[in-house]
């Protein structure tokens, strides 16, 4: 049975990381005005909102298998796009709030798993996941590149602006809730430390590169919770 303790917990973290962003968005323009101002846009800045999208990307071709419609599949991911981390808590849990206890499933699964038949729902659009994240991975990678050699490293005071350091926990948010994934699909401590510190460290191009390596862990044969689900997790599912 998923724990109810495992459910409340889950809530509890994904508020509090939306209510910190939220703050900090309250904060931040409180303090630096608005962030639509183009002097704002350093070359980092710019590199890390690309970055960001990215990941928001992910997250959102997420979200869009797991509502039941397209309208409701459109506001959330429209609100991911505007309102960043915030919106992606929100999204979670709401959707923790949804999962009902299931016979020896975590609740992580449950959070994962669309509703309904899952055996009918497969990986039909499993190359052209492998192509979209490829070419993102390598879009993001030549940025990070070209902003190193024209800009420098981004370890400088100066870069730390308040609308920076703002992105920066959003950007990280996003990278927590992807690392929950990673963490919970993993089947050893040694891969998921070094697929997280992967994540910290270059963000959406390990996000990508992830991706890309569990969509060639799947067929277009298989169904869809063979990529979001780890071997138990599979196991579990295919029993329901």
């Amino acid at each position: 049975m998923a724990a109810p303790g495992s459910l409340v917990a889950w809530r509890v973290v994904f508020s509090g990381l939306g209510v910190l962003m939220v703050a900090t968005l309250v904060y931040t323009c409180a303090t630096d005005g608005s962030p639509f101002r183009p002097e704002l846009l350093t070359p980092w800045l710019a590199a890390t909102l690309v970055d960001f999208y990215v990941n928001v990307t992910a997250i959102s071709v997420w979200v869009i298998f797991k509502e039941a419609n397209w309208i409701s599949s459109a506001i959330w991911v429209v609100l991911l796009v505007c309102f960043g981390s915030a919106a992606t808590c929100a999204y979670i849990v709401t959707k923790l709030f949804e999962v009902k206890p299931g016979p020896s499933q975590h609740p992580l699964d449950l959070l994962l798993l669309r509703q309904g038949n899952l055996s009918q729902r497969n990986c039909s659009c499993v190359i052209i996941g492998r192509i979209i994240f490829s070419i993102l991975g390598i879009f993001m990678t030549a940025i990070v590149t070209y902003t190193v050699i024209t800009d420098g490293l981004p370890f400088r005071k100066e870069l730390l602006t308040p609308w920076m350091a703002a992105t920066l926990i959003d950007f990280y948010i996003n990278v927590f809730a992807i690392s929950v994934w990673v963490a919970h699909k993993e089947s050893s401590l040694i891969s998921t430390a070094i697929w997280i510190c992967l994540l910290i460290c270059f963000g959406s191009i390990t996000t990508c590169g992830y991706i890309v390596i569990q969509l060639f862990h799947v067929s277009d044969q298989d169904p869809i919770y063979h990529l979001l689900l780890n071997s138990q997790g599979k196991y579990d599912a295919a029993s329901l």
